[in-house]
């Protein structure tokens, strides 16, 4: 135990000794700081009660929306859901999340891609970059086996990601309660129930969800650009191909789900937040449905990648 955790340390030296990682660390908390006072530049320029009457214009243009015959039944369904949540509001004095520290916060989930990208930069580089730099003959001979080389990298891997993750929440949680105080820590998280009544949520537990969740994501892709990193012995290529997979995965997503077999495609079960909406990407997809393909997908790439490793010739 205590040499596998030596083995983690030493890849964790190697992630944190170049000058590129605290580059990308840097980026990141630049961006969520500017992308943050972005936002709350636009909310700032109007009164505190003006969102009452954006939330009653809305309502109005809603419901002409509704008379309108052409509109699809699932986008009307959208629009009763919204003006029940603005009446609400509207009723409770409950400003938009927007305009709140949570709100803040919850909109910085998006980044996440960012932690996501970063990492897999990284994880394209963990197994290839030692043939890149000719340092794996040096590494294979150490007493430890390759299992546990491998692990160490993985493990070093995933707690970089979760490092910059908690980065991400910590600099949105600083830099959203400076720019809209802490007075609306305690707002609420509205939804529609099926009756169409209003539940009041913990907007907390909502954020802690859409960051769990994304957690969950982060880990898959990152699976799976550690298990293109073994395959390739060229850094470029496995970070330049994970990067690749990671965008059009999304995109190959909307073409697949034209046909049935389609929710079995790891990119449409990746994002869980489409739960917490409600809303899944596909008829017959549940939270249960999506978690046992991730599992699947998560011990295919682990067993593909320890397979591949192991098999690795390094004498060429």
């Amino acid at each position: 135990m205590i040499k596998l955790l030596n083995l983690i340390q030493n890849e964790n030296m190697k992630i944190y000794r170049r000058l590129r990682t605290w580059i990308l660390g840097a980026l990141l908390i630049v961006i969520v700081v500017a992308v943050s006072m972005l936002s709350h530049s636009g909310e700032s320029t109007a009164g505190p009660d003006e969102w009452k009457k954006g939330a009653a214009i809305t309502i109005e243009q809603s419901k002409k929306e509704l008379t309108n015959p052409e509109v699809p039944e699932p986008f009307k369904k959208s629009l009763k859901e919204g003006i029940i949540l603005q009446q609400y509001a509207l009723d409770h004095n409950i400003p938009p999340v927007q305009t709140t520290l949570w709100g803040g916060v919850q909109g910085m989930a998006g980044l996440v891609m960012l932690v996501t990208l970063f990492t897999v930069i990284i994880a394209g580089d963990m197994v290839a970059g030692e043939f890149t730099w000719g340092t794996i003959k040096l590494l294979l001979i150490r007493p430890a086996n390759r299992a546990k080389i491998l692990f160490s990298k993985y493990a070093a891997t995933l707690l970089f990601a979760a490092a910059l993750l908690v980065s991400l929440f910590v600099t949105a949680v600083i830099v959203n309660g400076i720019l809209y105080g802490f007075q609306n820590i305690g707002a609420p998280h509205l939804t529609v129930n099926p009756d169409g009544t209003v539940h009041e949520g913990n907007m907390l537990l909502y954020v802690f969800a859409t960051y769990g969740y994304k957690l969950i994501e982060l880990v898959m892709i990152v699976t799976l650009a550690f298990m293109i990193s073994t395959v390739f012995r060229s850094s470029s290529l496995a970070i330049g191909l994970s990067i690749f997979i990671m965008f059009a995965g999304q995109v190959i997503t909307m073409l697949v789900l034209r046909y049935s077999w389609g929710k079995y495609f790891l990119f449409a079960n990746t994002d869980l937040t489409q739960y917490l909406e409600g809303k899944p990407l596909a008829q017959g997809m549940t939270m249960g449905f999506s978690i046992t393909v991730l599992i699947f997908y998560f011990l295919l790439f682990n067993v593909l990648s320890w397979e591949i490793f192991r098999r690795r010739d390094v004498a060429a």
